[in-house]
């Protein structure tokens, strides 16, 4: 089983990174756990308080229920992944069962702050893209999927995205094993990735 972390900040085209991976490797043989299912469930607060939520510092990611999921499947046991709503700020009842593959793609922000995560993935990859690009991800994401109006996107930038992004997550890059410059544009570094990783399944 190989076992790939792809981090970097929000917005920096980590999932047109997986996705474009996927694409090079069979079907049944990769499975996704991803760090936004695992952030913790603060459905019980008022909705000023889960304004407040600092989704992109490491607390906020309930790390010891992710390297459980984690072990589970290097183990050959199917995972029941929670789902996270950021309208809600909860998790919802459903989850999505996540079996055991040959790979298995760990993604999200923070993913590589936590040590005993990075002990068990053979590659580290880190996506890296410009701030002003990331600004505007972020912005169309958050208008569109999250409901939040564009005053709103550019004060949670300011007050939680940009700091921690240079406090936590900008610093995890010493750990990758693979930076992919320019996010997910970057075709050759995405090319030698999925190479790296076929050669690895083929041993």
């Amino acid at each position: 089983m190989l076992i790939i972390g792809i981090a970097g900040g929000s917005g920096s085209g980590k999932t047109t990174v997986v996705n474009k991976i996927i694409q090079d490797i069979p079907k049944n043989s990769v499975s996704i756990i991803s760090q936004d299912a695992y952030y913790f469930d603060n459905g019980h607060l008022s909705a000023q308080e889960r304004a407040q939520i600092n989704f992109d510092h490491p607390a906020s990611i309930e790390f010891d229920l992710l390297i459980k999921h984690l072990d589970l499947l290097i183990n050959g046991h199917s995972i029941p992944m929670p789902t996270y709503s950021y309208v809600s700020c909860a998790r919802a009842r459903e989850t999505i069962t996540v079996h055991p593959r040959k790979v298995i793609i760990v993604e999200g922000i923070l993913i590589l702050t936590n040590e005993e995560l990075r002990k068990r993935m053979n590659i580290k990859v880190y996506v890296d893209a410009d701030a002003d690009d990331r600004l505007m991800r972020i912005s169309w994401r958050d208008i569109e999927e999250r409901g939040r109006t564009f005053e709103k996107v550019l004060q949670h930038y300011k007050t939680f995205v940009k700091p921690m992004h240079l406090q936590f997550i900008e610093p995890t890059k010493r750990y990758a094993d693979i930076i992919v410059p320019q996010g997910g544009n970057n075709h050759v570094a995405i090319d030698i990735l999925s190479a790296k990783i076929k050669s690895m399944l083929d041993k």
